[in-house]
């Protein structure tokens, strides 16, 4: 039976391989491993495999986890949507926000990061797909909202995030995340040093590879099905 060390060591050969394959350097591209729904004695395990980024999208639980596990070193990464009222143990918590939307968000977060702490690391979700049911902004909204979080203090605007419809054309997959880099090329244009896109999960990271993700977000492919969520 494989351990989480062999599921780990494998998914960084395989995002190893497919940067070479597309021309890009390894090193480029980071893994996020997506913890949320699983228990707190499954990260800690992964953290003896060498993991020290995760990603949550649950308030309630990232908070559990991160008290849970705050004699280790560790990076949380908050991936879901944000609610006003949840705002605050996120800013207080989180090195990375790859899920803001809204300028009223990204204030929020701002104003409630704590005094002394760095920068958290930011990007604007945006909803690529055009899809009802999911976050993100509009494209079209996305020059406003990066001037406006670009000038907060306690935010470092760092790139995109987006979650295209799930297909499993591979080359409807690069379609989609073709465009989240070409937009994010737009914002650099208009004078944002960017350098992150956070795309791809465990069934499309080679396509968003081959498209320039530097974040890969995965779970299943490490922690295996997800189980029910512990909190909101």
């Amino acid at each position: 039976m494989d351990t989480f060390c062999d599921r780990l060591h494998h998914l960084q050969a395989h995002i190893a391989e497919t940067a070479i394959r597309y021309g890009r350097a390894p090193e480029e591209i980071r893994l996020l491993a997506v913890s949320k729904t699983h228990p707190v004695e499954r990260v800690r395990e992964a953290i003896d495999c060498g993991q020290r980024a995760f990603g949550e999208n649950y308030v309630q639980e990232m908070a559990e986890k991160a008290r849970a596990l705050a004699d280790l070193e560790v990076e949380w990464h908050f991936i879901g949507p944000i609610q006003s009222n949840k705002t605050r143990l996120i800013a207080e918590l989180s090195g990375w926000v790859h899920s803001v939307d809204r300028e009223k968000i990204a204030r929020r977060l701002s104003e409630q990061r704590p005094a002394g702490a760095p920068p958290i690391q930011t990007c604007l979700q945006v909803n690529v797909s055009g899809e009802e049911s999911k976050s993100g902004a509009d494209p079209a909204d996305l020059p406003a909202l990066a001037q406006a979080v670009a000038g907060l203090p306690g935010l470092e605007l760092r790139g995109l995030m987006a979650i295209p419809a799930a297909t499993d054309d591979a080359a409807l997959q690069r379609q989609a995340f073709a465009r989240v880099r070409e937009l994010m090329e737009d914002l650099q244009r208009r004078g944002h040093r960017l350098d992150t896109l956070s795309m791809g999960m465990s069934n499309d990271l080679e396509a968003a590879i081959a498209e320039g993700a530097t974040i890969v977000r995965v779970g299943t492919a490490l922690f295996g099905a997800r189980q029910k969520p512990t909190g909101k």
